[in-house]
């Protein structure tokens, strides 16, 4: 490896760790907004997202970079392929948490549904799962990367579940049926956040061990 080509991975590794890291911090900020009614955190996500954009385009760009000055091989190959991407899976996140976040603010203009719904328990799970893989990118670690891929299945249940009980809840109370919308519309978002972190578990498999595991079902023990 070239002295140029390892000081242009090195800074494309902190460029897709710093996006990583913001967008966490957007869904956490998202989710929170929406536990806690508060609009003004749910706008400060909404208007964050052009930052997103930006660094999804930066991220690119420096792939293709890459790809056209260094015609990288092997390990270094399917590094720049994975960052590729994980960035597009990241910047899907970063959009699904300014969906949750738009439902907060809608959400916070209106009573409660005076039922418990349990947002917290499937927020954490989803949030737990990009923390985790983007530490399985950052250290290439496979075991935890499939430690992500095993925990979809419970943000999946917790949706089901979060789905089953605002069905029961809308056919007893028309009334709510709006609200119950924008919580079922958050709830598949949250579900399809702890989705582009599974890819991306799926991706760092992919870097470390060459192998394409997407679209199989087994469970990893």
């Amino acid at each position: 490896m070239t002295r140029h080509l390892q000081n242009d991975l090195q800074n494309l590794k902190g460029m897709i760790l710093s996006m990583g890291e913001t967008i966490a911090e957007r869904a956490r900020s998202a989710i929170t907004a929406l536990l806690e009614y508060d609009p003004e955190l749910a706008q400060k996500v909404i208007n964050g997202d052009s930052e997103i954009d930006d660094l999804e385009v930066r991220i690119e760009e420096e792939c293709l970079k890459i790809l056209a000055l260094h015609q990288p091989v092997a390990t270094d190959l399917r590094w720049v392929v994975s960052v590729l991407k994980v960035n597009s899976d990241l910047e899907r996140v970063g959009d699904l948490a300014v969906n949750v976040a738009e439902r907060a603010a809608y959400l916070a203009r209106h009573e409660p549904l005076g039922i418990r719904l349990d947002f917290a328990r499937m927020g954490e799970a989803a949030l737990k799962m990009v923390n985790d893989c983007l530490e399985a990118l950052v250290h290439l670690d496979t075991d935890l990367a499939k430690q992500v891929i095993n925990a979809d299945q419970v943000v999946d249940d917790l949706n089901r579940d979060m789905f089953m009980a605002l069905q029961e809840l809308m056919k007893d109370d028309p009334a709510v049926i709006e609200r119950a919308i924008h919580f079922l519309s958050a709830s598949r978002h949250l579900e399809r956040i702890g989705d582009h972190a599974t890819n991306i578990a799926e991706d760092v498999l992919f870097l470390v061990e060459g192998i394409v595991v997407r679209h199989q079902h087994e469970e990893y023990e």
